[in-house]
């Protein structure tokens, strides 16, 4: 798995967050970008103190959402201490579609539980 990570922390570590912002561009390529932000900080302040912004561009950014913990959440959401900020890739497909299209070429399996 490959990983990016930087740290900024400011002198007094007694007033701020540790806040984890985290983009996967592709599966298993993991861009960490570790933090650290004033209390009262929001999804967006996060965003813009990572750099993901300049590095990947408006229109990559456009076509994602922000989530926190895996769970959607606005640009305005106040983090708390130790908060993992998500940027989400759109689905390339259905989920349930592509169940459906795995039953239908695979068949059902048997399930081998083990003791």
């Amino acid at each position: 798995m490959a990983h990016a990570e930087s740290c900024a922390v400011p002198p007094d570590a007694a007033s701020s967050i540790a806040v984890e912002v985290v983009f996967g561009a592709a599966p298993r390529q993991v861009d960490r970008i570790v933090l650290r932000l004033p209390i009262g900080a929001t999804a967006l302040d996060a965003l813009r103190a990572s750099g993901l912004g300049e590095r990947l561009g408006t229109a990559v950014l456009d076509s994602m959402q922000l989530g926190l913990w895996g769970r959607w959440c606005a640009p305005e959401t106040v983090l708390r201490d130790l908060d993992r900020l998500e940027l989400l890739r759109p689905l390339l497909a259905d989920p349930m579609e592509a169940r459906r299209r795995r039953l239908r070429r695979d068949g059902l399996r048997k399930v081998v539980r083990r003791a």
